[in-house]
């Protein structure tokens, strides 16, 4: 069994002035419908994406098992003509194959030069700016990047985590989504940003006993529907068919708090960093105790963190 359900709450109509003032500081996932994105759910047909796209090379994750895992890489990257990317994707069997006939492929953007450069679907796709309009719930100079993504049916992308505050919008197609609450990230083995329990639907607990204390909020978008992701929050996303969908990042924090070198939007905030380098160098240090000793004061040390650290708001 795994922990408790909850549905992420859905909305229809929601202004900037309500979003901001009602729904944004409370820093949960919510799902808005009836936001006016353009014309994109009518227009970007496998048809039309493939003309408009044209041959312009995309670099792809191509697996052939449905849970994507980025810790052992269990996909490859390859680089694909959007137009046959779109096209492959959209069906589930090929003439043409990478590895085999049981293949999918995820396409997540990047900026003309991933290591200078920000995903920005309006500069790397120009000719679909036209189409889409993001919603205008925050400050111009608030925004980070746009990153167009398309999926095969089946696929299902890893638990992560972003930085920045996120909204997903779904152009085509349906996904699932769950989200967990940073306060339940001591259940979901981290490495990284990314959690080592890859099959969150039935999750081996003899080797992830605490995933089943984590709180699992769910929904499902469909076409036109934007779901708000707050940073810090992880996402594990299922393509239950193929799909197009825009996530629009934007700082919640002032620009001086992140990386300049990140343009991913996935680096942890530079304290945060900093504050991690000095735990390891503060470790490294216990180490040269005996062991008895080392861990009394490494449990001494966990309390400080948690008196000085921990928000006393707990959900």
């Amino acid at each position: 069994m795994t922990g408790q359900r909850i549905p992420v709450p859905r909305l229809e109509g929601v202004t900037r002035e309500q979003f901001m003032q009602h729904f944004y500081p409370q820093r949960k996932p919510l799902v808005l419908e009836g936001i006016d994105i353009g014309a994109c759910t009518s227009k970007w047909t496998v048809d039309y994406l493939s003309q408009v796209g044209g041959t312009k090379e995309v670099k792809i994750h191509v697996a052939t098992v449905e849970q994507m895992d980025f810790i052992s890489k269990n996909f490859v990257y390859r680089t694909l003509p959007f137009d046959k990317l779109v096209q492959r994707a959209a069906e589930e069997k090929h003439k043409e194959f990478f590895i085999s006939e049981d293949e999918k492929y995820y396409l997540r953007s990047l900026g003309e030069d991933p290591r200078k450069d920000v995903a920005d679907i309006r500069k790397q796709f120009p000719l679909l700016e036209g189409d889409i309009k993001f919603p205008n719930f925050f400050k111009d100079e608030q925004f980070f990047s746009s990153v167009f993504r398309i999926s095969s049916p089946g696929l299902q992308l890893w638990t992560h985590y972003d930085v920045m505050d996120n909204f997903l919008v779904q152009v085509t197609g349906k996904k699932r989504v769950t989200l967990f609450s940073p306060r339940d990230a001591q259940y979901l083995y981290l490495s990284g940003t990314k959690s080592e329990v890859l099959n969150i639907d039935n999750p081996d607990l003899v080797k992830y006993p605490l995933f089943s204390k984590a709180r699992r909020y769910e929904c499902t978008l469909e076409a036109g529907d934007i779901l708000f992701i707050p940073a810090l929050w992880f996402h594990n996303v299922i393509s239950e068919e193929f799909g197009v969908g825009v996530n629009v990042f934007w700082k919640h924090l002032p620009s001086e708090c992140y990386d300049k070198t990140d343009t991913y939007g996935n680096k942890d905030p530079k304290a945060a960093s900093r504050a991690a380098q000095i735990l390891d160098r503060a470790l490294k240090t216990l180490a040269e105790l005996p062991e008895e000793y080392r861990d009394f004061y490494a449990r001494r040390m966990v309390l400080h963190i948690q008196d000085k650290a921990y928000s006393k708001n707990f959900e």
